[in-house]
């Protein structure tokens, strides 16, 4: 699939996101791995790609921060070219609390960036792929969670409402711009391996939960990578609008 243009990766320093950025090369794809914090994880997954063929480079950029995305956007065009492709990965927790025991910054913090830094990235996105403004189309992929659909009771209410809010606006973009070349969808993972559980505080939570899952076991990022870029591909020509689970049944 050589000859594929770019795709901006937010958040794809480690878990989910890392999965995503290398078979998103692994497909062709050049790559933006977007990172806020952690320089060497990102480095370490394009130093992976190069070594594979592929081609990407990481770009440091806080998506809570509106001057960050548009040079990470900036950034990626100008060293990997056009973009055709954004994955709205980046996003926080605010911890496990219940509604009851909130900081209101923590609170402020999920909102930023997993609905305000969703949504600005798109914008960015649309800005360069609508045909409406010269583009040449494109895919946008917002990671949601299936607590937007469980509620998240007992651990994180406001996680799981703001992941309700990126399935609203994924439907509506997805309305907004089908018109104008670009394809809009979500995917919403379950209980997945990666260090969230244990940042959280939490590391026995996917042994605890398992039962719950009709499949009785946790999923892998590899699993929810393959979602994301069957999306981002042309195989997915006639998907938008859609919110894709990918959560062992649960």
């Amino acid at each position: 699939m050589t000859g594929e243009r770019t795709v901006i990766v937010t958040g794809a320093s480690r878990g989910i996101g890392a999965a995503i950025a290398r078979l998103a090369a692994a497909h062709g794809f050049p790559v933006a791995v977007n990172f806020a914090t952690s320089s060497a994880a990102a480095g370490e997954v394009v130093r992976d790609i190069l070594s594979a063929g592929g081609r990407a480079i990481a770009i440091e950029g806080d998506v809570a921060r509106e001057e960050e995305i548009h040079r990470l956007f900036e950034t990626a065009e100008r060293e990997l070219g056009p973009i055709g492709g954004l994955v709205n990965n980046a996003g926080v927790t605010g911890g496990l609390s219940r509604v009851d025991a909130l900081r209101a910054e923590a609170v402020a913090q999920v909102l930023a960036v997993n609905v305000a830094g969703t949504i600005l990235c798109s914008r960015e996105a649309v800005r360069r792929m609508s045909t409406r403004h010269g583009g040449n189309g494109g895919s946008i992929v917002n990671i949601s969670s299936l607590a937007a659909r469980t509620g998240g009771s007992g651990e994180w209410v406001h996680y799981a409402a703001s992941k309700g809010a990126i399935d609203s606006f994924t439907i509506g973009l997805a309305r907004e711009v089908a018109e104008e070349g670009i394809r809009v969808n979500a995917v919403a993972p379950g209980l997945i391996e990666t260090g969230l559980h244990a940042a959280n505080g939490a590391p026995d939570r996917l042994d605890r939960l398992a039962s719950s899952i009709p499949m009785r076991r946790p999923g892998t990022p590899l699993e929810v990578a393959e979602g994301v870029v069957w999306l981002l591909s042309a195989a997915a020509s006639y998907t938008t609008g859609t919110i894709l689970e990918i959560g062992g049944g649960r």
